[in-house]
């Protein structure tokens, strides 16, 4: 397992980063297998580990919270807010009342005294960034959260954070956890120089553009009983599967070419693609979500695996540098694209 710095902070984190999004009514009901993931991923080496709140309404904390019992000083324990947990207007977003308010629910349910890593789960409009900052400072000042980060954020407001940490005297984003694969490249153009040139960390989350760099998802083929498509069928994420989508109609056509690329590099198109993102000089850590010992098992075996210049630069010409082939998969719609906010009255 490779480690590297999370951005200028000085703390070492492996190169992959346990997920824990599939653990809970999301993905896996079976607890015991779970904590059986979490002990493999540390036994090979694996000391960051990601969660949320929102994931199975709290669950995946609380599995969590239980896997890391007598070991917690062991990783690097990250966790996020924003998600609403529950239909009540304040139960939501990056306000001061929900931050302080919730940040101790997770720290219940992680069974902990304090989160390594408290990130922000999306962007807020309706919330002012110093807000933000100002609840997270108080929280580390108290010791409940040691390092605050973005998840998905554009990069002017990264920009933008970073302006008001240094001239309010709060707490700084130290990392952003973002959107990027060998189908989601848009980073590319702007958020990854962006954290580059602040020294923040970049965490990776869905490598396999949602299971589709392994190659499971084919034309004129059913969609894989278990897989995320067939769990997520008729919500919104939907959108990132329905083949019906120009976007996803192209992801089929890719996906041919990329296994080819993969075969004459001679690894899994499921290694290639977790090699391709960790390739990148910004990132320093991609989320592997497994929601079984099989897949984890797999994910691990591509720790070692390095792409050649002649593979990277036959992806690059199949999905060039900054390309976003469904839309969706940024992983955030900002409400300013939306017409009832663009268009005059």
């Amino acid at each position: 397992m490779e480690y590297r710095t999370l951005g200028r902070t000085g703390v070492t984190v492996s190169s992959y980063c346990l997920g824990a999004m599939m653990f809970g009514d999301w993905g896996n009901r079976d607890e015991a297998e779970c904590l059986r993931m979490v002990d493999m991923a540390l036994d090979a080496g694996i000391n960051f580990i990601d969660t949320a709140d929102v994931y199975s309404a709290g669950a995946s904390e609380e599995i969590v919270g239980r896997a890391l019992m007598g070991k917690r000083d062991a990783v690097v324990l990250a966790t996020k807010v924003h998600g609403g947990m529950s239909e009540a207007p304040n139960e939501r977003g990056n306000s001061r009342l929900w931050i302080m308010r919730e940040v101790e629910s997770s720290l219940r349910r992680l069974q902990t005294d304090h989160i390594d890593l408290y990130q922000i789960h999306r962007p807020d409009p309706d919330t002012e960034i110093e807000e933000t900052l100002g609840a997270l400072t108080d929280l580390a000042r108290q010791g409940k959260v040691r390092y605050i980060g973005t998840s998905t954020f554009p990069a002017w407001q990264i920009v933008h954070s970073q302006w008001v940490s240094e001239s309010r005297g709060l707490e700084r984003f130290v990392c952003e956890q973002a959107p990027y694969s060998i189908f989601v490249r848009h980073v590319e153009w702007d958020v990854l120089p962006v954290c580059d040139k602040w020294q923040m960390g970049v965490i990776v989350w869905s490598p396999l553009a949602g299971g589709w760099l392994t190659g499971k998802y084919r034309r004129g083929q059913d969609v894989p009983g278990g897989s995320r498509a067939e769990r997520f069928r008729g919500r919104p994420v939907w959108t990132r599967f329905d083949p019906d989508r120009p976007g996803n109609q192209r992801k089929f056509d890719l996906v041919e070419e990329l296994d080819k690329i993969a075969s004459n590099a001679g690894v899994s198109m499921t290694h290639m693609a977790h090699a391709f993102v960790l390739n990148h000089p910004a990132i320093t850590s991609a989320i592997i979500g497994p929601r079984t010992m099989e897949q984890l098992e797999d994910a691990l075996a591509s720790a070692d695996v390095r792409l050649d210049e002649a593979t990277l630069d036959a992806i690059d010409a199949v999905v060039p540098p900054g390309t976003v082939l469904e839309d969706f998969d940024r992983g955030w719609s900002p409400p300013w694209l939306d017409p009832q906010t663009r268009r005059r009255r």
